[in-house]
């Protein structure tokens, strides 16, 4: 069994890789492992790395019932949620940890506790040139580190991860790698160790003291086949999902892009309504207090908590890239925009994902992939691929194209392998389009930067030469275009002696500001940032409001809540943006100024922000 032979291969510190399919146990394999570190003495404590905060924060829940498990009740550590908004939960460490107070509540220094749950970006820190970062790395030493879902990391990211690797090794940390998607190259890459094994499930072990790596085929137990069918129409798949659901099969749509999920969500949610279908849409654009609502209801229903419910009625569930991971949901149908093959694979570990899953008798395993002609994609990727050439290299999509173009069906987990060293391996192209899509990858072009360029900004942010940047300011990710936090509101009014604003909130709850900060305890003031930032929106730049002053936003008392810039920038803009929601759904400005100069902008609960464009202005 993978789990039993994982748990057996990680007998002293090093590097250990885990590649195994979707649902398989990775997770769990990865905490008892960990666990047989620690009993050992051969370690000192956990730190679980996920991609992103929506992961870790899932993860958390499961990781402290781990604890619960092998920790004695009399055992008073229980695990940190370490990332950027993990304040906003309740993994404070007592009155040490209240906003602004201790120091060692703070992400650098909770790598000091035992036990820990975070994003990747607290581990990366660690090995780059940044203020504080010996302690971060003080904070590992002798650790089980646990990276999650590696496949998803970019170029930049990645070349960090391969230098927090090295620096584990040198700490005496035991460092479990789990992915379902990897490729051979970048496996070697992790582990600065040769391979050769195209095993799958595959465990790679190299302890610490080693130069040579040991690869260990396992057992994957039964495969299951899926059927593939490539359409081009996606009306057709729409008319498909709708028959599908109305039998009673619980159905994933995933989209590419926020926009193109919300219209799929409008082409739709009508008609399934009509005939007695429930249908939702899930997105990274929502408040804080509506993604948890809907993740709450709609993950529920799509997972084991959810068998008993699954036969009164059909459900569709479009979303986008977060329904792809670290999301134990199980499908009878699936949808999906053509992606990368590994994103591909993970979004049909979703699919049929569990074999004791109660589901109606018409259901299939069957996924429909929406994806265009080969031949007009190498041509035009930008007008075949659409939006998805933004978000994906159109090298790589075309490369997956070449693989997916003629499928007829999948075996899971057998054929993993495979298609992702069929798309990855390295080669020279001898079309001559593609051979422009490679060199637009590697070198970049006007909308993305290329590899070679990433991995050099990465190499900046480790090399110790340069100055030490704060926190702040470090890059463990790279983007183009910055994102900006909306705070969507209802209404903002000031009482009539002028001391104190008055915050509506989307659900109707008001929340008392005083514009004097001594008015309220450091206890109070936390409470309602946490409430605030619950009403934040993160968007891209393009999408978001227009800009207010400083001295506006600090008026109704924001500035007591909020970071809004710095006072000696000559335009005095905040770096907030605030938006009030009115009663058709509709963002207007806090002064009545216009919120948009190109587009109209509306937030609702089921569809999230969304950025309507303006005639004349396509």
């Amino acid at each position: 069994m993978a789990q039993s032979t994982l748990i057996q291969q990680v007998s002293r510190p090093g590097v250990y890789v885990f590649e195994a399919p979707m649902g398989l146990g990775k997770t769990e394999a990865a905490l008892y492992a960990a666990y047989q570190m620690l009993a050992n003495g051969q370690a000192s404590g956990i730190y679980f790395a996920l991609p992103t905060q929506l992961t870790s924060n899932k993860i958390y829940e499961r990781f402290n019932d781990f604890l619960n498990q092998v920790l004695a009740e009399d055992c008073s550590h229980r695990s940190l949620l370490l990332h950027a908004n993990a304040w906003l939960f309740d993994t404070e460490l007592g009155e040490e940890g209240r906003p602004g107070g201790a120091w060692f509540n703070q992400s650098k220094r909770g790598l000091l506790a035992p036990f820990a749950v975070g994003t990747i970006d607290q581990a990366l820190m660690a090995a780059m040139n940044v203020k504080h970062g010996f302690v971060r790395a003080f904070g590992l030493v002798g650790k089980v580190v646990i990276l999650d879902e590696i496949h998803t990391y970019d170029a930049y990211t990645s070349t960090l991860l391969d230098a927090l690797v090295s620096l584990l090794r040198e700490l005496h940390c035991t460092i479990i790698i789990l992915s379902a998607t990897l490729n051979q190259e970048r496996r070697q890459g992790i582990l600065n160790r040769s391979v050769t094994s195209t095993g799958y499930p595959l465990i790679t072990a190299s302890q610490n003291d080693e130069h040579t790596a040991r690869e260990v085929s396992v057992s994957a137990g039964t495969n299951s086949s899926v059927e593939i069918v490539i359409k081009s129409d996606e009306s057709v798949a729409i008319e498909q999902v709708l028959l599908c659901a109305e039998q009673g099969q619980q159905i994933l749509w995933i989209e590419n892009t926020v926009k193109e999920a919300q219209q799929r969500y409008l082409d739709i949610a009508a008609r399934a309504a009509d005939l007695g279908v429930a249908c939702c849409l899930l997105h990274s654009r929502f408040t804080a207090n509506d993604r948890q609502q809907i993740e709450d209801k709609w993950v529920s229903l799509f997972g084991k908590a959810g068998w008993k419910e699954r036969h009164k009625q059909g459900r569709i569930l479009v979303g986008t890239q977060v329904l792809e991971q670290s999301l134990d949901i199980d499908a009878d149908f699936m949808v999906s925009r053509f992606a990368p093959t590994d994103m591909l694979l993970q979004r049909l570990g979703r699919l049929w994902r569990h074999s004791e899953t109660p589901r109606c008798s018409e259901a299939t395993p069957q996924a429909w992939v929406l994806a265009p002609a080969l031949g007009a994609a190498i041509e035009a990727p930008e007008a075949n691929f659409g939006a998805s050439a933004y978000v994906y290299s159109p090298y790589v999509l075309c490369r997956s194209l070449e693989v997916w173009q003629n499928m007829k069906h999948i075996d899971l987990p057998k054929d993993i392998r495979s298609l992702i060293e069929r798309t990855y391996v390295s080669r020279t192209e001898q079309n001559t389009s593609m051979s422009r899509w490679l060199r637009e990858l590697e070198e970049g072009n006007r909308h993305r930067k290329g590899l070679n360029t990433l991995r050099q900004l990465a190499r900046i942010g480790l090399s110790e030469g340069g100055n030490t940047l704060p926190e702040s300011k470090a890059q463990t990710r790279y983007s183009e275009s910055e994102s900006y936090e909306v705070l969507l509101l209802k209404a903002m009014t000031r009482n009539r002696a002028g001391d104190t604003a008055t915050l509506t909130l989307l659900n109707g709850v008001q929340i008392e500001l005083p514009l004097q900060r001594h008015k309220l305890t450091k206890p109070e003031w936390r409470q309602r940032t946490a409430e605030l930032m619950r009403q934040i929106v993160n968007v891209p730049q393009g999408d978001n409001p227009n800009a207010l002053s400083m001295e506006t936003l600090k008026s109704f008392g924001l500035g007591h809540c909020f970071y809004l810039g710095n006072p000696d920038w000559p335009e005095d803009e905040s770096i907030l943006r605030v938006a009030l929601v009115d009663a058709s759904d509709r963002l207007q400005g806090v002064e009545h100024n216009d919120i948009h100069d190109k587009h109209t902008l509306e937030y609702r609960d089921d569809l999230g922000y969304r950025v309507i464009k303006n005639r004349g202005n396509r």
